[in-house]
């Protein structure tokens, strides 16, 4: 099992935080704290979810679930920000490109998982 910090899907998570930092500061106060907080906070969730799912074998399944209800959740608020023109275009593109890649990769994870549960 490798660390967590050596993941693909964990760096691109990084990314993605990075990202909805930059996307709260463009924001005005009252979308600041209302839109801009959840979603630094569910990005935050993505990451730590990442670490529970590689550390725990058997409810990993679950973790990577959770995951992706986060990333969904994220993309429909970068969506709210952008459509109300407080998210810019070029944040909005690499906002959707990183949580597509989030999705994939946790996607595959989440298949992979599945594959190896022990049958009971």
């Amino acid at each position: 099992m490798a660390l967590h910090t050596q993941l693909p899907i964990y760096r691109t998570g990084l990314e993605l935080l990075s990202l909805a930092h930059s996307v709260q500061e463009q924001m005005p106060r009252g979308m600041k704290r209302t839109v801009g907080e959840k979603i630094a906070q569910h990005c935050t969730d993505i990451l730590e979810l990442m670490a529970l799912a590689n550390a725990a074998q058997d409810t990993r399944a679950h973790y990577l679930r959770e995951l992706l209800k986060h990333q969904r959740t994220v993309e429909v608020l970068l969506r709210v920000g952008f459509e109300a023109q407080r998210v810019s275009p070029k944040l909005w593109a690499q906002g959707v490109q990183l949580l597509g890649n989030i999705g994939a990769q946790a996607g595959g994870w989440l298949k992979s998982a599945k594959n190896r549960a022990p049958a009971v």
